[in-house]
């Protein structure tokens, strides 16, 4: 147990650290936009062209006043985490790592409350991050922000103007407006929830973002979250470890060291770390090869029995492929299929994996009759004409929520359609002339809506269920018709199990099958 003066010098090394902060919300709402117009802004012209991979965070500075500078202003830094979106944050905290310090909840004021919102709500809520609220799209004509903000405080979120405690801001990631209140409303909250790390403690974090580089090797994005990392030092995440070979910024520019809140992009890992992982600095690379290897056992164990497949009577099984940009977008696919309901179809995912699409993959999907999806990958012109001609589904999308959609869409196609019977009328038997096997005629009266040919009927003898059967032909008269209506005595041939006698009602309907959808 700590003394009372290790605890105090433990306390005086914590320093104030940046905030970090991840943006959510619906498809289409804006969230891209705003962080790529945050970047653009923040970031100077000449090394905003730097970022050219994707390293899922980057960091920019915004003035604020400062009495103490000779300027009067200071530089405050803010980082944010470049997710492709709640799926992947939610990914990051399935493995229990705390990433962000604040959420940005994006809704657009033309659009309201979507369903996408609603899981960013209840994702936010349950790891209750402070949040602010942006209303974008402030520039279009047929904005309705008020009423935006009912359908926020009816899914919990009051925002101030309402009487709330959640702050809200209007933007526009087409024209600029209110991003600069955004930011500051950021490093407000920041200051508030007093946000501090200890920078002389060996280095911890979590892993954000990973891929594996054909030239370099494991190319990993780190996120500093205590401690202060330097280049060289030796790192163990919970599936592997390595020496830092080389250790870069957002922008590519190398470091010599990170402090908390800080992203790098890092090499020198033995193998590519999933996203979410938590990584710490180890004095030795024996101590870290011990570590991560214990933990890899320990992983391997979960996941060999998590793998093990339950089929239950009546439950179908769905196989795909899923191929992806970065190891991210991956765990972001696997998140959001795991929500998918598995009643009565079992999504199993064969394979997934970083890159474009592959003979290979192809292969795998015409044996195991699966499809492919593909987030933010390439399919080359040989590789469609050869599942064009297998005729293996390949299903390309840059939105994880369209592609989610996608995979829905053809699962469904295994679901038994849902039947819906259109009552149309009733028949009282008047008479039965012929008997042939199941084929009969009859006479009756239509007394509601009408009889026509090729629909199905219940037979009702004093008021019970005694069979079933099929209209296929209607005379009145001694000639045929399409129909009879109410009040109408009509002849009948019909096919049916049941004797049908005078006095037995008909009991009419058609069925529609009607596509259902997971």
């Amino acid at each position: 147990m700590p003394t009372q003066k290790t605890t105090k010098d433990k306390k005086d090394s914590q320093q104030s650290r940046p905030p970090v902060v991840v943006i959510l919300g619906h498809v289409d709402h804006g969230k891209t936009s705003i962080l790529d117009y945050i970047r653009k802004s923040k970031v100077a012209e000449k090394e905003s062209g730097g970022i050219t991979q994707h390293v899922g965070a980057y960091q920019v500075q915004h003035p604020v006043k400062d009495p103490l500078s000779p300027t009067g202003q200071a530089n405050k830094t803010i980082t944010f985490i470049d997710t492709p979106g709640h799926e992947a944050f939610s990914a990051i905290r399935s493995r229990g790592a705390k990433v962000a310090d604040i959420a940005i909840l994006v809704v657009a004021a033309d659009d309201g409350v979507k369903p996408q919102t609603k899981e960013a709500i209840s994702h936010i809520l349950r790891l209750e991050l402070p949040l602010i609220v942006a209303l974008n799209k402030m520039d279009k004509p047929n904005i309705l922000p008020d009423k935006v903000k009912k359908e926020l405080a009816d899914n919990k979120v009051l925002v101030e103007s309402l009487g709330g405690q959640v702050p809200s801001v209007f933007v526009s990631a087409k024209t600029g407006l209110g991003i600069n209140d955004l930011l500051e409303m950021i490093l407000l909250l920041a200051e508030m929830n007093n946000l501090k790390a200890d920078y002389t403690q060996p280095a911890s974090g979590v892993i954000i973002e990973s891929r594996l580089d054909s030239q370099k090797g494991a190319t990993t994005t780190l996120l500093v979250q205590s401690g202060t990392l330097k280049n060289k030092d030796i790192v163990s995440a919970e599936s592997t470890y390595g020496s830092i070979k080389s250790m870069t910024d957002f922008l590519n520019q190398p470091l010599d060291q990170a402090e908390p809140s800080t992203p790098v992009l890092i090499t020198g890992f033995q193998d590519v770390p999933p996203v979410g992982e938590e990584w710490q600095v180890m004095s030795s690379v024996e101590e870290a090869k011990v570590k991560s290897e214990a933990k890899a056992i320990k992983e391997k164990h979960k996941r060999d029995h998590a793998e093990i497949l339950k089929v239950t009577p009546g439950q179908k099984i769905f196989n795909l492929i899923l191929k992806a940009d970065v190891f991210g977008s991956l765990e972001a696919l696997r998140e959001s299929l795991s929500s998918i309901p598995k009643e009565e179809i079992i999504l199993r995912v064969l394979k997934a994996e970083v890159g474009d699409i592959t003979e290979n993959d192809l292969k795998l999907a015409e044996s195991a009759r699966a499809n492919i999806y593909g987030f933010r990958v390439k399919s080359r012109a040989d590789i469609d004409t050869l599942a064009e001609r297998k005729q293996i589904r390949v299903r390309l999308s840059q939105i994880i929520y369209e592609l989610i959609q996608l995979v829905r869409q053809d699962a469904s196609y295994l679901l038994s359609s849902e039947i819906i019977r259109h009552d149309l009328g009733r028949v009282k038997i008047l008479a039965s002339f012929k008997q042939t096997g199941q084929r009969q005629i009859i006479g009756g009266r239509v007394t509601t809506g009408k009889a026509a040919k090729d629909i199905l009927f219940d037979v009702y003898r004093d008021e019970a269920k005694i069979g079933s059967g099929k209209l296929f032909q209607v005379q009145r008269n001694k000639e045929n018709v399409a129909e009879a209506t109410k009040d109408q005595e009509c002849g009948l041939s019909i096919d049916s199990e049941a004797i049908i006698v005078k006095g037995d009602i008909l009991e009419l309907y058609k069925e529609e099958h009607k596509k259902r959808e997971l």
